[in-house]
């Protein structure tokens, strides 16, 4: 008879458990900023261009993101903000490698939808979700009113200088066929189990709390908000706008679309000071 009762228990446990599990959602908040510490060419760029692309850099880096997600999806959003001016004299091309400017992720399926608008085309990237392997660590930190657990996992990638990759001027062409310096970057998180998601921002999931804070070394990204559960139910739907291609697709379309951009500024420039930036290897 006891045993009978400790199993119809379990089985009530077991459906409150998959009805929370549905109703669960909230909305977080993300802060994100880069280290960027250039040495740029002194005979070509003064110091005091030099400071004002630094700031304008370091301004270019500090985005704001929220995060929707439930259960089983999150969708991951940049509010919009005005670009800062660039230093006169001096046209910086900015391209992130990654990015997106919608990123859903569904972890019931294991996939994700990165919708993203490259050079006026909007482009869907639907692959598989990348499993990082992480190592999940003894040591916490308080994030807010939440306990977090760190966790690392590394990563290959282009090598950065001073937190970013750039070409400048005459080295774009120089520079566009040549395989890239890689190294191996560890990338510190920090989760909580206080929110059983496994979801966190951009690219990283999979660990066995909402992700509340992300650091490779050069950028950090950090939550400042979080609302549970709110009145508002939160819709979060898939994005559907745009040419479907694969991640690997997508790569090459940036590439090649990169080189042509290289070859017509060269053609066309006449004055002045041109760099291009390029995130995440």
């Amino acid at each position: 008879m006891n045993t009978i009762i400790r199993v119809l228990v379990l089985a009530i446990s077991l459906v409150v458990s998959s009805g929370n599990a549905q109703d669960f959602q909230g909305v977080a908040t993300y802060k994100s900023k880069r280290k960027v510490d250039i040495k740029l060419d002194s005979t070509q760029v003064n110091s005091e261009m030099h400071q004002r692309m630094m700031e304008m850099m370091k301004k270019q880096f500090e985005k704001t993101y929220n995060l929707s997600f439930n259960k089983e999806a999150s969708i991951y959003k940049e509010e919009e903000s005005l670009a800062p001016p660039q230093p006169a004299g001096v046209q910086v091309v900015m391209f992130t490698s990654g990015g997106a400017d919608i990123l859903f992720k569904n972890f019931k399926e294991q996939r994700y939808v990165n919708q993203n608008d490259v050079f006026g085309k909007i482009f869907l990237v639907k692959d598989k979700l990348k499993q990082l392997e992480w190592k999940l660590e003894s040591e916490t930190k308080n994030i807010g009113d939440y306990t977090c657990f760190k966790a690392t996992t590394t990563r290959e990638q282009a090598k950065l200088v001073g937190g970013i990759s750039i070409n400048r001027d005459k080295d774009l062409d120089a520079d566009a066929d040549k395989a890239p310096e890689m190294e191996t970057i560890t990338i510190t998180a920090w989760y909580t189990p206080q929110i059983p998601v496994t979801t966190g921002p951009g690219n990283y999931h999979g660990l066995p709390g909402l992700i509340l804070e992300v650091n490779d070394g050069t950028e950090t990204v950090i939550c400042s908000k979080i609302v549970l559960n709110p009145q508002d139910a939160i819709v979060i739907s898939e994005p559907k706008k745009g040419k479907i291609v694969s991640q690997a697709e997508f790569d090459d379309i940036v590439e090649k679309k990169m080189k042509e951009m290289r070859e017509q500024r060269n053609s066309d420039r006449k004055d002045g000071h041109q760099v291009e930036i390029r995130i995440g290897g």
